[in-house]
């Protein structure tokens, strides 16, 4: 009996070359983690080195200079607990690590344990379409080596490195948000270092001659119970692992927290028979986003292993980056493709001429059932002529793989029959793109993926009178025909429409007269939060070298900064009004300072009426009036008043002048950044602050919810065009995600009778995390085409051929 092949009970040798192999992967990581600590140490100097503002650029100083600190420090520690941890023995096969007749007992984790958790599976996830491709094969090869599955812990797993990458790094006394500034290249020059150590750990296997894992049948041993004998070790509990060996879920993620979103944390309710578990206040709104990443990645890797089969000879279908060149596809089928498309388009040309001069009006077309049914005949018809065309088993399964996530596609009773017409000319275009290009089987972000997925999104809240003949249908159209028109560019033009179609979204989701009032109404509230957190760190930096009363300090921080922000909006940067309210936070810095000669004190005399009604004026138009407005005006006047009589130093005439010219031009020195997290909103707030109606408008501002980061995140990516289900105050409703402020502090949605909702981050993630925001096409349209065409393949195999 080979290596390859191993009885229920492993060998005690087999067991020995698995530990083995474990060390030298881990060894090798070691041996790499210098470099990369330098990679991010130049990283972190050219940040503070490039950075064009002061502040940024001393803020990433005090990050790097931190890492260098600690930057030896945090590579040995790392170095130590990765060969601890792989030194520890593992269980002998079929020994669980709980036992399964102890009682279940559950502990509460830690924010920190679950954050790091959280963080290292983001990590895995990032770095997963390098490295997928080496772990899919090594777990295998070790699998049927060792006869059982992967541990949940098994040190194999890229989750289990960078968790202790993550742990050390924070015991060290680095901290956890700098290392989310750097996480990026951290990735970048990690991912590498464990492709390189996954390539050497396949040559270890090949010279000790363990079988591949294409040559050999896995096998790996139960329980009675039905779980891997590697069963999970959870909080203080036993959580058995019920996926079958061969499901290809499993890349480097424990089972607990695999295929997350970038910065999901762990989800439940998994789908395909996955028992796991969410960490403590874990929300339904997280749960779904795991549940959906998972789905998807689990459909993609099934369809490239179905695809990978040497007897079908597809290569090309890793994303390791740069695509393989692939052999053009047989000539007869090239032809029946460049025939299929030109006829299709002659069609359609005949049927509905543009004369020269004119816009072709949306023809009128049978959007019945039986006419869809009739198309989905027509994919069907077309694949089986193509694979009579084709000359390999390769071209013969590509055909068929596109042709089933065609009828799936044309199936999907949610998408306008307007919409499915347009999407069944398609096929063709994408068939030969996948012909070309494989990586469309197992790259999510593949642009021709992509483009589906986004007009699918868009058009999955309409019914069929309430889109056909308007402008979205029109742009889909559009799109189509400019694919049609360019074939032979591959993924290109996709790419290109892709592009066009979201720039199409960008003005058409707001082209309504509520949304569009709106949404530029909200971005004048974002644009005058944010100046005034910008311009009470200018007038700080400004005012740190004068010797300024802490009454003026706390009026120009705390009310004139958002005066000059709300002029700025109102009027403009340089209008004069703006430019007279800058010049009064100059006069009253200068005039609150001492005036020991009499020529001073006069013009401050004379200039005193002048200067309180500007600042009266100020003040109102930021809503401060009567009885306040009085009690600031009668503070700065004794301030004013205790500064003409002081005998100390004046402020020198030329640092007066400076903060004048200064804040005059203002705007060019402040940076890109500012935190509304604080801004109060309400419908009231913003008719008070730029003085329009908000009739039709829904204000969902911030309360003090927690919410976890990972939505946050989500809520940040999400793309304007789709369709969720709203439930505010007790009533549900279906709107659209129509807009987004411009550094997304604030997003719009509105409904189909022309309410909107406006909803800060924050509130917008606290509902998406309670499940009161719930997205309608949790799973991407050509995802669950992807599925149902693997449940027809898995039923029906030799359609392949």
């Amino acid at each position: 009996m080979t290596l390859s092949q191993p009885s229920n009970n492993a060998s005690a040798a087999q067991q020995q070359l698995g530990w083995q192999a474990r060390l030298r992967w881990v060894h090798g990581i070691c041996q790499g983690l210098p470099k990369v600590a330098q990679q991010l140490d130049e990283f972190l100097s050219n940040q503070s080195s490039s950075a064009s503002a002061q502040i940024d650029a001393q803020a990433w100083r005090d990050v790097w200079q931190n890492f260098q600190a600690q930057k030896d420090a945090w590579v040995s520690a790392s170095v130590n607990a990765l060969q601890q941890a792989a030194r520890k023995p593992r269980l002998p096969s079929g020994e669980s690590v709980i036992s399964t007749s102890a009682p279940l007992t559950f502990e509460l984790l830690s924010d920190d344990v679950v954050d790091n958790k959280i963080l290292a599976s983001r990590m895995a996830l990032t770095m997963g379409e390098t490295l997928q491709p080496g772990f899919d094969s090594m777990r295998l090869r070790i699998q049927a080596l060792e006869g059982q599955e992967l541990a949940v812990q098994d040190m194999f797993r890229v989750d289990r490195i960078c968790l202790h990458l993550v742990e050390q790094w924070l015991a060290c006394g680095l901290e956890r948000k700098h290392l989310l500034q750097v996480l990026e290249p951290f990735q970048t020059a990690l991912a590498p270092l464990l492709e390189s150590e996954y390539s050497t750990l396949h040559k270890l296997l090949d010279a000790k001659g363990v079988s591949k894992a294409a040559d050999a049948p896995l096998r790996v041993r139960r329980t009675e119970s039905g779980a891997s004998t590697s069963a999970m070790k959870l909080s203080g509990g036993a959580h058995s692992s019920h996926g079958s060996a061969s499901e290809p879920n499993n890349w480097g993620h424990s089972a607990s927290h695999q295929y997350m979103p970038a910065g999901m944390g762990m989800g439940a309710g998994m789908p395909g028979g996955m028992g796991v578990q969410l960490p403590p206040g874990a929300s339904a709104g997280l749960s779904m986003l795991a549940r959906a990443r998972h789905r998807a990645m689990d459909a993609m890797n099934q369809l490239r292993q179905v695809l990978s089969q040497p007897a079908l000879g597809i290569s090309g279908l890793a994303q390791s980056g740069a695509q393989m060149p692939m052999p053009p596809a047989s000539a007869a089928l090239e032809q029946a493709l460049q025939e299929q498309q030109h006829m299709m388009l002659t069609q359609f040309q005949a049927q509905y001429p543009v004369m020269p001069g004119t816009v072709m009006a949306m023809p009128a077309m049978d959007y019945s059932p039986a006419a869809i049914g009739q198309l989905v005949n027509q994919v069907r018809e077309r694949s089986a002529d193509f694979k009579n065309k084709a000359e390999t088993k390769g071209e013969k399964a590509t055909i068929e793989v596109v042709a089933l996530m065609f009828q799936s596609i044309l199936s999907e009773d949610r998408l306008p029959p307007s919409i499915r017409v347009w999407f069944a000319r398609l096929q063709v275009p994408v068939l030969r793109v996948a012909l070309a290009e494989p990586q469309f089987f197992s790259d999510l972000n593949h642009p021709a993926r992509k483009l589906i997925d986004r007009m699918g999104s868009c058009v999955m809240g309409f019914d069929a009178s309430s889109i056909s003949g308007n402008a979205l249908e029109l742009e889909i159209r559009r799109v189509v025909q400019v694919i049609e028109q360019y074939p032979e560019t591959g993924q290109k033009v996709f790419a290109l429409v892709l592009r066009e179609f979201e720039e199409f979204l960008t003005k058409h989701l707001t082209q309504n007269k509520s949304t569009a009032k709106i949404s530029s109404v909200a971005q004048q509230v974002e644009q005058k939060e944010t100046l005034a957190v910008q311009y009470t760190i200018e007038l700080r930096n400004m005012l740190n070298d004068i010797p300024v009363r802490e009454e003026v300090r706390n009026f120009l921080f705390k009310s004139w900064a958002d005066v000059l922000a709300m002029a700025t909006v109102r009027y403009g940067a340089k209008d004069a009004r703006a430019m007279r309210f800058k010049q009064a936070a100059s006069e009253l810095v200068w005039s609150a300072s001492a005036k020991p000669s009499r020529q001073e004190r006069a013009r401050v005399i004379q200039g005193l009426p002048t200067l309180l009604q500007t600042l009266r004026e100020g003040l109102e138009l930021v809503s401060v009036t009567g009885d306040t407005q009085s009690a600031v005006i009668k503070a700065l006047t004794d301030t004013l008043a205790q500064a003409f009589m002081s005998k100390t130093a004046a402020i020198p005439t030329e640092h007066i002048d400076a903060m004048a010219k200064r804040l005059s031009e203002l705007e060019k020195y402040i940076s890109e950044d500012g935190k509304l997290d604080d801004m109060p909103l309400s419908n009231e707030s913003i008719e008070l602050m730029l003085g329009v109606d908000t009739a039709g408008l829904h204000v969902i501002p911030n309360t003090d919810t927690p919410v976890e980061p990972a939505m946050l995140e989500w809520a940040k990516m999400l793309e304007t065009g789709r369709w969720f289900t709203m439930d505010h105050n007790g009533a549900r409703v279906q709107v659209q995600y129509v807009w987004h402020s411009r550094r997304k502090h604030l997003h719009l949605f509105a409904s189909l009778d022309s309410h909107c909702y406006l909803l800060q981050a924050q509130r917008m993630a606290t509902y998406l995390q309670a499940g009161l925001l719930s997205v309608h096409d949790e799973e991407a349209l050509t995802v669950r085409a992807t599925r149902d065409a693997l449940q027809k393949i898995q039923a029906n195999p030799e359609r392949l051929s």
